[in-house]
């Protein structure tokens, strides 16, 4: 069986090909991001949202979760932050004549980008069971409609509830009560999909789920590792940190199978030698690792470190750290000492020479911090990579102290304070106790279904209704065409969402559009809280006038359909928190640890920092009350003769599933996405020429599954490497190809074949 992409509208005719850049941000980034401004919104609104964004009485940027200081420049955004405000705030308008002009078929035969370019969703939009185009409905009866289905089910878990990462806090907070009091945890989460594997592996062995480094950690750092990460696209006012740590005498060391202009080069646009000058070269070395090679790197890391120890006792190891704070260092130790050389070779693609040198940048650094992103965490052994990563930071006492500490980077805004209010398939024992004393009912107790579980669920036919608060499920999961299907057999699919997206052309036998507020709107006199990657709680006061004034504010779209769906609910004020916000901080307050006087904190110019045990008192909360040493095999990755290792990634002109244009200006790409790019020399012993068009394939137990037309672009990849964009080449991944432990689908190390079409 061979499973394809579903056919869109691809005319990809323009696309240019060019030398990838040595440097990011400069000029051509504030041009770039004020003509994307500019068209999209238009001088006034320009000027009106860019200057409030991430400002302290502002709005909370609705791309990345990066966090800010507390002096902020007064152009506190990036390229791809004026991107996604320039997304939202649009002018463009998706009104019930675009429906009636449109069938679904039609939709789903455009690309992510068409859809995107079409504007704001402005009224409630429904499918009938056996339409074929969406008309318009009133929110009395959308919601009506809702509770019908989810009255009808024969089991609470028959629903799945979705959620993606710009939800605020209150938003998260409601929905989740909501979703509990119904009676299951079936609470899926973008998260699933990406950082999960670094919430298990660091729950494991820090007893903390989070990153355990603040802002300042990073800027007084001696040495930052960048893994499998690029922030000049994906977070790239982190590229203004490491620019300051670099001021500060940091070191920084890349590890990618990509080289990334970001972190080879940076000029600061808001700096003088960044406008006119060369700008500032960041990575002190470039380690380019081969695909799933990270956990490799970080064992032989520490095993020259042990040796060493062992040449000079006592001058390497924080023995006293370790013995006060830890547990498992004598067997970590031993099977780090036993590590083979020759396939830490393998598995990297690295010679001795470079880790050797890598590991005197280490020795000679008192403050070590490890940041990273989903080029570690989407792998088979994700989890046990990043516990590696957790084992060399213990060694010498790089957790809980000033400068030094496990830095993962969040994607999506507030994604972490979504996880923070309780959304979560597999709550705590805690959260619940707490979340049933507060409201007086029994909470579910049984684990719900994450994002991989929900698909399977609803292609069995075991789960029936899908609701999805904000995201764009179907571009954002593996295997495209299954979750297509599974997603057509649900009996009611409804978004909440501003924009039009594919997910909203791949519908139940009845679907439901709902459309809601963005971050840049006016919520009346009401503000929201996110938190931030780095455990920073603020606040969010959109500016502009909403899009329509049809639209709902996430909060009462939720507190609506509770009442439609429990009437007069004796557990929960739904009334109240529909238009009483404060109301829902002071429950929060009384659940989450943490929040304690939460409305009058977050008041505070900056809001407040969570507490973070292992940042703050070196108290690791994990079943021992001590970090863990964890022994974590080396299984080299070997791939059959003539494939190669495909990671997926985005391109610039993109954030997550939203495309804002067809570049990928840091590496080249003019006018189209379906390329890959691949080592001169893997496509010579191919027989392949650089422009070529191929189809990419990927073997599974279950058969093939073929991603067509792509151009082929020779490219200083790690060998035996390619890279390609998603959501195309999700089609790839099987729903069953999942990383151990944490679920999360393997989009980082797929292995493909070239194949010319037939």
């Amino acid at each position: 069986m061979v499973r394809k992409a579903p056919k869109k509208d691809v005319t990809e005719e323009g696309l240019e090909v060019g030398p990838p850049k040595e440097w990011a941000a400069g000029i051509p980034g504030v041009t770039r991001s004020l003509l994307t401004s500019y068209a999209q919104m238009g001088a006034g609104r320009t000027l009106l949202t860019l200057a409030r964004v991430n400002q302290k009485d502002g709005f909370d940027c609705p791309g990345c979760a990066w966090p800010e200081g507390d002096h902020r420049s007064p152009a506190e955004f990036c390229e791809n932050g004026a991107k996604a405000v320039a997304e939202e705030a649009t002018t463009r308008r998706v009104t019930r004549d675009f429906f009636a002009a449109h069938r679904i078929g039609d939709l789903a035969g455009h690309t992510d980008y068409w859809l995107g370019q079409q504007g704001r969703l402005t009224e409630p939009m429904y499918k009938p069971e056996g339409a074929d185009r969406y008309e318009p409905i009133t929110w009395e009866r959308a919601l009506g409609v809702v509770a019908e289905e989810l009255r009808a089910l024969d089991d609470p878990d028959e629903a799945v509830f979705y959620t993606s990462g710009r939800t605020s806090n209150e938003a998260a907070f409601v929905y989740q009560l909501l979703v509990r009091r119904f009676g299951t945890n079936n609470l899926p989460d973008c998260s699933n999909m990406c950082h999960e594997s670094s919430g298990s592996a660091l729950t494991q062995t820090l007893g903390i789920g989070k990153g355990t480094v603040s802002l300042e950690d990073l800027h007084r750092a001696d040495l930052v590792f960048v893994v499998g990460q690029n922030p000049g696209t994906n977070h790239p006012r982190m590229l203004s940190a490491l620019e300051r740590a670099k001021r500060n005498g940091a070191r920084i060391v890349a590890v990618n199978p990509l080289p990334e202009a970001g972190l080879l080069r940076f000029k600061n646009p808001q700096r003088p030698s960044g406008l006119a000058g060369r700008g500032t070269t960041l990575a002190d070395r470039f380690l380019q690792i081969r695909l799933n090679g990270d956990l490799a790197l970080f064992k032989a890391l520490s095993r020259l470190l042990l040796e060493e120890e062992d040449a000079a006792p006592g001058t390497v190891v924080d023995h006293a750290f370790v013995q006060e704070h830890t547990h498992g260092f004598e067997e970590w130790a031993a099977d780090t000492r036993a590590l083979d050389w020759a396939e830490v070779e393998e598995a990297t693609g690295l010679d001795r020479g470079a880790v050797e040198e890598t590991a005197r940048d280490v020795l000679a650094a008192k403050s070590v911090i490890v940041c990273w992103a989903m080029g570690l965490t989407q792998h088979r052994n994700s989890v046990a990579t990043i516990r590696e990563v957790v084992n060399f930071l213990l060694l010498r006492g790089n957790v809980g102290r000033p400068g030094a500490g496990v830095c993962p980077v969040r994607g999506h805004s507030n994604v972490q304070g979504d996880r923070t209010m309780g959304i979560y398939e597999k709550p705590s024992a805690a959260f619940l106790d707490a979340l049933g004393a507060e409201f007086g009912f029994e909470p579910p107790r049984h684990h719900g279904l994450d994002t991989v579980e929900a698909i399977r669920a609803l292609r069995a036919g075991q789960a029936k209704v899908f609701f999805a608060m904000g995201g764009n499920f179907v571009a954002a999961t593996p295997d495209t065409e299954v979750t297509e299907a599974a997603l057509r057999r649900a009996r009611l699919t409804v978004q909440v969402s501003t924009k039009l997206n594919r997910s909203h052309a791949v519908c139940g036998e009845r679907a439901l559009i709902l459309p809601t507020l963005g971050r840049t709107e006016r919520d009346g006199d009401r503000f929201v809280t996110v938190e931030d990657s780095m455990g920073m709680v603020h606040a969010s006061r959109g500016r502009l006038r909403p899009a329509s004034p049809d639209l709902l504010p996430e909060v009462e779209i939720v507190c609506g359909l509770a009442r439609e769906l429990f009437g007069d609910d004796p557990y929960v004020p739904w009334k109240e928190f529909e238009t009483d916000y404060d109301a829902i901080r002071d429950r929060i307050a009384r659940v989450v640890p943490g929040f304690d006087d939460f409305n009058a904190r977050v008041r505070a110019p900056g809001g407040f920092a969570l507490p973070n045990a292992p940042r703050d008192e070196r108290r690791f909360p994990t079943a021992t009350g001590l970090a863990t040493f964890t022994v974590n095999p080396l299984e080299v990755l070997r791939v059959p003769e003539g494939r190669l290792l495909l990671q997926t990634v985005r391109s610039h002109d993109q954030y997550n599933t939203t495309i804002y244009g067809m570049d990928d200006r840091y590496r080249g790409v003019s006018n189209g996405r379906r390329v890959v790019f691949v080592n001169p020399d893997d496509l010579a012993e191919r027989g392949l020429a650089d422009g070529e068009t191929v189809d990419l394939v990927s073997e599974w137990p279950d058969g093939e599954r073929r991603a067509e037309r792509f151009r082929v672009i020779a490219y200083p990849t790690a060998r035996g490497c390619c890279a390609a964009y998603f959501p195309e080449t999700n089609v790839l991944v099987p729903l069953d190809s999942v990383a151990e432990t944490s679920n999360t689908p393997t989009s980082k190390s797929v292995v493909v074949r070239l194949v010319r079409p037939e």
